[in-house]
C-alpha cells in the first residue's frame, strides 16, 4: 500500500506543475496552448546545457526556469497575442505549429538519445519493502511547495486578485486600474517557470528525452480539464486523480480473471484509463470538477 501511495505521489508531481502552469495561463488568455508541454521539455534539457558550462545543478535548474519563463513570454507577445486576434481556435492551431518547431529545434541540438542528469545522490531510502530515492522525494516536495506558494499568490496577494479579476471580467478589471498586459506577461512567465520545473523533476525521476513534452500532452490536458480549465488548484486535483487512475490500472493484478497470477494490463493502457475517467466526469460536469472556483474574486 505504501508503495502504491508513493507511486501516485510521484506521478502526480510529474503532471501537476505542468498542468497547473497550463491552467493558470488559460484563465487569462482563454486558449489551450499545446506548446506549453514543450516548455517542460525545454526546461528538462536546459539544465544539461548549463551544467556543461560549469554551473552547479541547482543554479542550472534556476537559470533554466528563468529562460523558459522568458521564452513563454516572448512567444506569447510575438506570436500567440497576434494569433488570438483570429480567435482561440487559430491560436490553438498555431500553438501546435510552435510545438513542432520547438521539438525540431531541440532535436537538432540535443539529438534523440535519452540523457540523464549527473547528480551525485545517495542510495534510495528503504521503508519496509518500499524504496524511494532522494530524487523522488525532491520531486514530491517541490510539487507540494510550489502548489502552496501558488495558492498564496492567488488568494493572498494583489497580483492574485488582479489575475482573478482579469479572468472574471477583463473590461471591469481594466476600468479599475489593473494593467492587463503586465498581469498576462507575469502569469505567462510563471507558467513557463512551472512547466520548466515540472520537466526538470520528471527528468530527475526518469530521463530527459525529446518525447518528454509529447508524452505529457494527454495527461496534462486531462488533468487541467478535469480540474476546470482556468482553475490552477483544480488542475492539481485533476493531476492527482489522473495519477491515481494510472497507478491503479498498472498495479492491478487481473490474474483472478485468467486463473493465473501476475497478469497486468500493458503500459499502453494508461492513457485509455485516464481518459475513461475524464469522459465519465465530463458527462456529468462538462466544465470540469471545480469549474466555478476560479471565478471567485
Amino acid at each position: 500500500m505504501l508503495q502504491f501511495v508513493i507511486d501516485v505521489l510521484i506521478r502526480t508531481s510529474d503532471i501537476m506543475l505542468v498542468a497547473v502552469g497550463l491552467s493558470v495561463v488559460y484563465s487569462l488568455v482563454k486558449f489551450p496552448n499545446i506548446a506549453h508541454v514543450q516548455y517542460a521539455m525545454v526546461g528538462a534539457f536546459a539544465p544539461l546545457g548549463f551544467s556543461h558550462l560549469g554551473l552547479p545543478f541547482p543554479f542550472a535548474v534556476l537559470l533554466s526556469c528563468v529562460c523558459t519563463g522568458v521564452l513563454a513570454v516572448v512567444l506569447h507577445a510575438l506570436i500567440f497575442k497576434r494569433l488570438l486576434r483570429g480567435g482561440s481556435s487559430i491560436a490553438m492551431i498555431g500553438s501546435l505549429a510552435i510545438s513542432m518547431i520547438v521539438v525540431a529545434f531541440v532535436l537538432g541540438i540535443a539529438g534523440s538519445r535519452p540523457l540523464r542528469y549527473t547528480t551525485a545522490l545517495p542510495a534510495p531510502f528503504q521503508v519496509g519493502d518500499t524504496s524511494i530515492s532522494l530524487d523522488q522525494l525532491t520531486s514530491i516536495g517541490l510539487g507540494v511547495g510550489c502548489l502552496c506558494l501558488l495558492a498564496l499568490l492567488l488568494f493572498r496577494t494583489g497580483v492574485g486578485r488582479s489575475m482573478r479579476a482579469m479572468s472574471s471580467n477583463p473590461a471591469l478589471a481594466a476600468a479599475t486600474g489593473v494593467n492587463g498586459s503586465l498581469v498576462v506577461a507575469g502569469i505567462t512567465f510563471l507558467s513557463g517557470v512551472l512547466a520548466a520545473l515540472g520537466g526538470t523533476m520528471l527528468g530527475l525521476t526518469e530521463s530527459v528525452h525529446i518525447s518528454l513534452g509529447s508524452n505529457l500532452l494527454l495527461p496534462v490536458f486531462a488533468a487541467a480539464i478535469l480540474g476546470g480549465l482556468g482553475n490552477p488548484l483544480g488542475a492539481a486535483a485533476g493531476a492527482l486523480l489522473i495519477a491515481l487512475t494510472e497507478t491503479f490500472v498498472t498495479s492491478m493484478d487481473l490474474g483472478w480473471v485468467f486463473g493465473t497470477p501476475n497478469v497486468y494490463l500493458p503500459i499502453t493502457y494508461i492513457s485509455a484509463a485516464s481518459f475513461l475517467i475524464l469522459l465519465v466526469v465530463l458527462l456529468f460536469k462538462p466544465y470540469g470538477i471545480f469549474d466555478k472556483e476560479i471565478r471567485r474574486v
